[in-house]
């Protein structure tokens, strides 16, 4: 557990870091929130076919107007996994105009 909380705290500031807005906690299933649904499944999508394991959610399984990409922090992530996640993250984002 304590291995699985270290990766969780390593993840979500590097990810906020990177320009998304993430739900506050401290789990580590980590909704990095888009707010809508086509994005959320563009870049979900996106993301699985660079190799980043996600699930894009909308309606009606989150609330309307919070869709989201969830991330799931595993004790077995390496801080490389970690920060190759974020850096494609972050690629992927720039090309979809979600951040800058």
């Amino acid at each position: 557990r304590a291995r699985l909380h270290t990766t969780t705290r390593y993840f979500r500031p590097a990810m906020t870091a990177a320009g998304f807005d993430i739900k506050p906690g401290d789990h580590p299933s980590v909704p990095i929130m888009l707010y809508d649904a086509v994005l959320a499944k563009t870049m979900a999508s996106r993301l699985v076919r660079q190799g980043i394991s996600v699930i894009g959610l909308s309606y009606p399984v989150v609330p309307r107007d919070q869709a989201r990409i969830r991330v799931q922090v595993s004790a077995a992530h390496t801080r490389e996994q970690l920060n190759t996640a974020v850096t494609v993250f972050t690629s992927v984002a720039k090309q979809l105009g979600v951040i800058k």
